[in-house]
């Protein structure tokens, strides 16, 4: 059953033309516009050039807003029913979860491949290892971020959940340094956002540890690795929290 559940559910996300829009087509024609079509693109940065940093960036984007779509419906279909229908079958809760865990990372696949082919034709250049471990730490990282939209769908509990859980991505990513340099106090703000660690680290085998600057001298400042992965723990720490205790005020409103 859990196969044929995990095929219903890839059926059932890539029949929504939008919601696979926004995850695998936005970040694309983000990587064009603040990636390839600019000038910069070709200057070198570590291990590669710009075009891979900003490939990355946004790579990260679409895995993240995948795994809070999955995240963000899985929490609405359990209180709108779907888990008493679910119950009446053999399937586990387990395997519930876990089923929409492979869904949730297959689908954050899809940007990242898109991503990385159109970005492999468009200027991205660098060393492998910059871009197994940039996929790599964009695919794990990017399950951490299911649980804040499984934080919305606890706390909103309709369809619009998801799109204000998606919507507020875009702020974070603007404030999380992935579409553009940041520097000064907004790059001080920048570290203590959920996004910022998790990008920072899929791009650090990249520039080797180093931030590009976004002064126009383009200077190079370094990170020591702990910062970006405070920042995830910290942030993880923060959202299994809130989960919990969303889950708890659901409880209380039933």
């Amino acid at each position: 059953m859990n196969p044929t559940y995990f095929a219903l559910e890839l059926k059932r996300f890539f029949r929504d033309y939008t919601g696979v829009f926004f995850i695998a087509v936005l970040p694309c024609f983000f990587y064009v516009v603040f990636g390839a079509a600019q000038f910069w693109s070709s200057q070198s940065v570590g291990r590669g050039n710009v075009a891979m940093y900003v490939m990355i960036s946004m790579a990260a984007y679409g895995a993240v807003t995948a795994t809070v779509s999955i995240g963000g419906s899985a929490a609405m279909e359990r209180m709108q029913g779907w888990g008493r229908q679910l119950g009446l079958t053999p399937m586990r809760d387990s395997m519930f979860v876990a089923t929409k865990a492979v869904v949730g990372v297959t689908v954050a696949l899809v940007p990242i491949g898109l991503i990385f082919v159109i970005a492999a034709f468009t200027g991205a250049r660098g060393d492998l290892p910059a871009w197994i471990v940039g996929g790599l730490v964009i695919l794990v990282g990017a399950a951490v971020f299911s649980v804040y939209g499984l934080i919305f769908g606890l706390l909103f509990r309709s369809e619009s959940a998801i799109g204000a859980a998606s919507g507020t991505l875009v702020v974070l990513a603007f404030l999380g340094n992935l579409f553009f340099p940041l520097s000064g106090t907004l790059l001080t703000i920048a570290k203590f956002t959920p996004l910022y660690g998790y990008v920072s680290l899929a791009r650090r085998t990249l520039t080797e540890g180093y931030i590009l600057n976004g002064t126009q001298n383009g200077n190079l400042v370094f990170e020591p690795l702990w910062q970006p992965i405070l920042n995830i723990v910290v942030w993880t720490v923060i959202f299994c929290a809130l989960a919990v205790a969303a889950v708890r005020y659901g409880r209380r409103r039933q």
